[in-house]
């Protein structure tokens, strides 16, 4: 465990109540159903049973947090957008009018929009204003920040889901918003799992295939000249990483420290997971998947953390948009375990015999 100060909220996190599952998982048995006939809904309910380590589930309200910040990186042409456009979409969230806006609405979540990092000065009543730095580095120059940027990041992380816990939270969905950060999360990933970058590097906001040729040219010139420690996931995100990615891995270091089920995004939001799960391996179980993400880096971090997603609805916009979509099923797990009959209440016979 790392001796950073910053970093006390591990201490705070313990592993997810596995008898509680257990007794989850044999009262599902009971339910007028087939055991197991409701599927990968009732491994979401034993594994939310975990999570609190209460019978009776309660995963609402749900609470939104989009973390914005600039890349460096982006001066090398790696998006199909200028830079400028990661302040004016924070303004749009602002404004109410992004898909994450809509779809926060529609499962009535709080949301918050953080600014960890927008290069450009903000000045929106609605956004919190959190910025470490006025963006990352170029990766591809120098690393993206120093040690104790990447902690602080990590601390508007931790600041953002004890906000939402105090106003009542009980499940939260992290977002992100950063033109050039697929760039920054593909490096992360391949650093992290040994992977080549090739494989983990997709079109992110919409480039050419040589526009893409030369992301991976960019990722890898960046990944030899920074020689960040695959074992010390801190020095991964300090020198390739970004602002957002470090507030997003805070973020789920404190809805495990809370114990509050933290529904992941997809491939950037799920990079933060990784780099959550590799500073303190007990996060793993506090975390629900919403869904596979088009990214092909996507896949590689799922499988470093053996996550199965609810969703494939071939989406890659990032903002929370798919683990907003995910929270219902959330709902729906807890309605069937809180307010489905017995076989016993209901007066029906249990399956009899081998």
């Amino acid at each position: 465990m790392p001796n950073d100060v910053a970093l006390s909220i591990l201490w705070h996190i313990a592993p997810v109540d596995t008898l509680a599952g257990e007794h989850t998982r044999a009262y599902l048995d009971t339910l007028t159903k087939p055991p197991g006939s409701l599927g990968q809904l009732e491994t979401l309910a034993i594994q939310l049973s975990e999570i609190s380590g209460n019978p009776k589930l309660t995963v609402t309200p749900p609470s939104v947090m989009v973390f914005a910040a600039d890349h460096g990186v982006a001066e090398e042409g790696v998006s199909a957008f200028p830079q400028s456009v990661t302040a004016q979409m924070v303004a749009n969230f602002a404004n109410g009018g992004a898909a994450i806006n809509v779809f926060a609405r529609q499962i009535g979540a709080r949301i918050e929009v953080i600014d960890v990092g927008v290069a450009t000065p903000l000045d929106l009543p609605s956004v919190t204003r959190a910025k470490v730095r006025a963006g990352t580095a170029n990766i591809k120059i120098s690393g993206a920040m120093s040690r104790n940027e990447a902690l602080a990041a990590i601390e508007v992380g931790v600041a953002a889901v004890e906000r939402a816990q105090q106003a009542g939270a009980k499940s939260i969905i992290v977002g992100e918003m950063g033109i050039a950060n697929t760039t920054a999360s593909s490096a992360m990933l391949a650093v992290l799992t040994d992977v080549p970058v090739a494989q983990v590097v997709g079109a992110g906001t919409g480039i050419t295939s040589a526009q893409q040729a030369h992301k991976v040219a960019v990722i890898e010139h960046a990944i030899d000249a920074r020689r960040a420690n695959p074992q010390d996931p801190l020095d991964v995100l300090t020198k390739l990483g970004g602002l957002e990615i470090a507030a997003m891995t805070g973020a789920y270091l404190a809805s495990a420290a809370h114990r509050l089920p933290a529904i992941v995004d997809g491939f950037i939001a799920t990079v933060a997971a990784l780099t959550a799960c590799r500073l303190c391996p007990d996060v793993r179980g506090y975390l629900v998947f919403g869904h596979q993400s088009e990214e092909p880096g996507h896949a590689t971090a799922l499988e470093a953390l053996d996550a199965k997603p609810l969703l494939n609805l071939g989406m890659r916009l990032g903002e929370g948009s798919g683990a907003a979509l995910a929270y219902p099923l959330l709902q729906s797990a807890a309605a069937m375990l809180n307010e489905m009959a017995t076989f016993a209440d209901a007066g029906i016979s249990d399956k009899t015999g081998p």
